[in-house]
C-alpha cells in the first residue's frame, strides 16, 4: 500500500464525517472503510508505527490508498518523503 499525508490545507475544515480535522491528530482518509475504524501503519522502510483513526475519504491521486494526517506521517518519518509504503492492520 501507498500512503499520502495532508495538513496546512485542509486544517480547521470538517472532514467527510463531520468532525473538524486537526493536522495534528492521528487520523487517516480511505476510500472506502467505515468511519471510526482504527489502523495500525506501519512504514515499510523504517518500521515506524501509529495508530490512527479514518474520519475522511480520500486518497483521490491515483496510486496512493491511504491519506494520513500530519502529525501520523511525522510519527512514521514521511513529512519529507511525501509519500511511504505501509502496511495497514485494522485493529476494530
Amino acid at each position: 500500500m501507498v500512503a499520502s499525508w495532508y495538513g496546512p490545507k485542509y486544517h480547521g475544515r470538517r472532514t467527510a464525517s463531520g468532525v473538524v480535522f486537526d493536522m495534528n491528530d492521528l487520523t487517516a482518509a480511505h476510500k472506502t472503510l467505515p468511519f471510526g475504524t482504527r489502523l495500525k501503519v506501519t512504514h515499510v522502510g523504517n518500521h515506524r508505527s501509529v495508530i490512527v483513526e479514518v474520519n475522511d475519504r480520500g486518497p483521490f491521486i491515483a496510486g496512493r490508498d491511504l491519506d494520513l494526517s500530519y502529525g501520523a506521517a511525522r510519527k512514521l518519518g514521511m513529512v519529507e518523503q511525501g509519500v511511504a509504503r505501509v502496511k495497514i492492520e485494522r485493529l476494530n
